[in-house]
């Protein structure tokens, strides 16, 4: 049946003359320029000047030990931007309506969450295992921030940084009383004092460092990354950073208070960590060169599974450098309080281990020893025919790290035709290394990351750098040295700032599609295994500039973002500031949690423009103390 229509007949079509068609035409196109022009316009800021943007994110233009000025100059995306009423974004109501998150008690003030020495008590002690990470159950995970100490203030700058801290920001004296003969540290008045010193360097790590360049060259580019088994202060990674060689320092959190936490207060990388059960949170074949000045290992111990599990983060070539027992024992063996015989057995003993290895003891001269582990695996295979243990690993993934237990078994190298030749690929000198196409890249062995993709990234990240110095002035500024990228990725941001007086602690997150963090290690940079639904291996306060690409996107669906922003105040000091790069609606959600936790926040567009559906937030965390706190909430 026909459709009934009520009304007049609709009129036949009458085709319009070509003339009013191109000016209807031209018309409508005109209207959509316009209007496109009107909502770009509104979406940006006119040219405003760049101290409303600091003070929008908390730049105020100074700090509490050192001023920073900028000049006046147009900033992009100054406004204030509303995406609420443009983006349906599912926030949960309690959220929304609850309080901010209170002050921790002052007894946290260092709180460690994965080396708590009450939990670590209830494990083990064979292999000092209960110095291992242990992390707290989602029960006993803290809802409240971190408190800085009383009087707390900012760090100076950097290089002083390195000879001084403010004894307020960590009131310890136990090392400067326990280790006054070997120069550790000082207290002079409202700070410490850092002359340089060691045990087995009491005339300063300088001149040990001297006397090591004369047995192995460590100024000619060809060892960049160095491993300093406990650490202590970790003077010895802080004077070769002027040889430009980036160390990886660690200590395990124990009777010599804050050590590392001394350490990151300087400006020094480092990390709490110790060699116990589980491999160390680094890839294979990541070192130029090791490290141990009387760093009480028991090197010759458990079949050796201390320098098997040193082999295996060693790059081939490299050198592993040992000062203190059992070197030198006939000068020192009363001073050490051991006897002769006892000694040598020690000292005979890792050099069975060290030639088990394929090592070449390359000197041992006065208090230091040598060893270099070999360019490959050739001879070393043969070798096995008369040194039958510690056998080659077999179906092992030479990079997993992450609570991976150590093996008794000697990591292979990547195959080679020839003798001469490099394991894995040879690396160019430092500095052309940053950006020279890693090994890893050209051999293919790291998926769908080709050359080109390598430059490119590269190219990105110097684009997103800039951008950053622009709204983040003090980047470029020397107000940041403790760097992390929770998503390093193939290390281009800390690429793109490696002319900055500052280092980058490169972080890949476990869980990763792709394992890059053998790439970064190659170009030079360090950085460590990270997953981030856990606590990282620091004290409080010890970061200034924290960099989260694309990092909660990821962990959505792995775990409450809550306690990840909550451990990202942990580690970051009062004023220092973080940039995340995710989606609006992720930025939304994480903007949400950051109100309730004194950050004063601002998102802002894409490096390219309004219309890319990325965006960045810009987060400063505010000054404020345990003590400040406190009257707070008396009133």
């Amino acid at each position: 049946m026909a459709k009934d229509y009520s009304g007049a007949s609709p009129k036949p079509h009458q085709p319009e003359p070509k003339g009013q068609r191109l000016t209807w035409i031209l018309g409508i196109g005109a209207l959509c320029i316009l209007f496109y022009i009107l909502g770009a316009w509104q979406s940006t800021s006119p040219a405003s000047d760049r101290s409303e943007l600091q003070n929008k994110v908390g730049f105020d233009g100074s700090s509490r030990t050192t001023n920073y000025h900028s000049s006046s100059a147009s900033s992009p995306s100054a406004s204030t931007l509303d995406f609420e009423a443009h983006h349906q974004v599912a926030i949960n109501d309690s959220e929304a309506v609850s309080l901010k998150f209170p002050p921790c008690d002052m007894i946290y003030s260092e709180y460690t969450p994965c080396q708590y020495p009450p939990r670590g008590r209830k494990f083990e002690r064979d292999m000092l295992k209960y110095r291992e990470r242990h992390c707290p159950t989602k029960e006993e995970l803290l809802m409240c921030l971190i408190p800085a100490p009383p009087k707390y203030k900012n760090p100076f700058k950097w290089p002083k940084s390195r000879d001084y801290a403010w004894y307020a920001n960590i009131p310890h004296r136990e090392l400067s009383i326990e280790k006054a003969i070997q120069n550790w540290i000082q207290v002079e008045g409202e700070r410490f004092r850092f002359p340089g010193g060691g045990t087995m360097f009491p005339q300063g790590a300088d001149a040990y460092i001297d006397e090591i360049n004369e047995l192995i060259p460590l100024t000619s580019g060809n060892i960049r990354t160095a491993i300093d088994t406990g650490c202590g202060v970790a003077s010895w990674g802080a004077y070769l950073l002027k040889r430009d060689i980036l160390t990886m320092s660690f200590a395990p959190r124990d009777t010599h208070e804050a050590q590392v936490q001394f350490a990151l207060e300087r400006g020094v990388p480092a990390m709490i960590g110790i060699m116990s059960s589980q491999r160390l949170p680094y890839p294979a074949r990541a070192f130029d060169m090791a490290h141990c000045s009387r760093c009480l290992i028991p090197w010759h111990k458990y079949e050796g599974l201390y320098l098997i599990e040193l082999d295996r983060v060693l790059r081939p070539g490299g050198y592993w450098i040992l000062s203190g027992p059992p070197i030198n024992w006939k000068k020192y063996h009363r001073g050490w309080e051991r006897t002769q015989e006892d000694l040598k057995q020690e000292q005979d003993a890792i050099e069975d281990v060290a030639k088990s290895l394929c090592w070449t003891k390359v000197i041992e001269k006065a208090d230091l020893a040598v060893w270099q582990k070999p360019l490959n695996h050739i001879e070393c295979v043969e070798s096995k025919r008369i040194y039958s243990t510690p056998r080659m690993c077999r179906d092992d993934n030479p990079d997993a790290a992450w609570y991976k237990n150590m093996e008794s078994c000697i990591t292979p190298l990547p195959e080679v035709s020839h003798s001469s030749e490099v394991a894995g690929g040879a690396l160019e000198k430092w500095p052309a290394r940053a950006f020279a196409i890693p090994p890893r890249v050209s051999s293919g062995s790291i998926p769908s990351v080709t050359p080109e993709k390598y430059r490119e990234d590269n190219d990105l990240w110097k684009e997103r750098t800039t951008y950053y110095k622009r709204i983040i002035p003090p980047l470029s500024k020397g107000r940041y040295r403790n760097v992390m990228d929770m998503n390093a990725n193939l290390g281009g941001f800390a690429a793109a700032l490696v002319e900055y007086p500052l280092w980058v602690m490169n972080v890949v997150p476990e869980n990763s599609n792709h394992d890059t963090l053998g790439l970064i290690y190659e170009r030079g940079f360090i950085g460590t295994y990270q997953d981030w639904c856990e606590a990282f291996s620091t004290y409080p306060r010890t970061y200034d500039l924290i960099h989260a690409s694309n990092v909660f996107s990821t962990y959505l669906d792995r775990c409450d973002i809550t306690y990840i922003l909550l451990e990202m105040d942990r580690i970051l000091r009062p004023e220092g500031t973080v940039i995340f790069r995710d989606t609006v609606e992720v930025l939304v959600k994480v903007q949400s949690i950051t109100e309730r936790m004194r950050w004063k926040t601002q998102i802002m567009d894409h490096e390219t423009g309004p219309f890319n559906p990325e965006k960045i937030l810009v987060a400063v965390k505010s000054y404020w103390t345990g003590e400040a706190a406190q009257e707070q909430k008396a009133l």
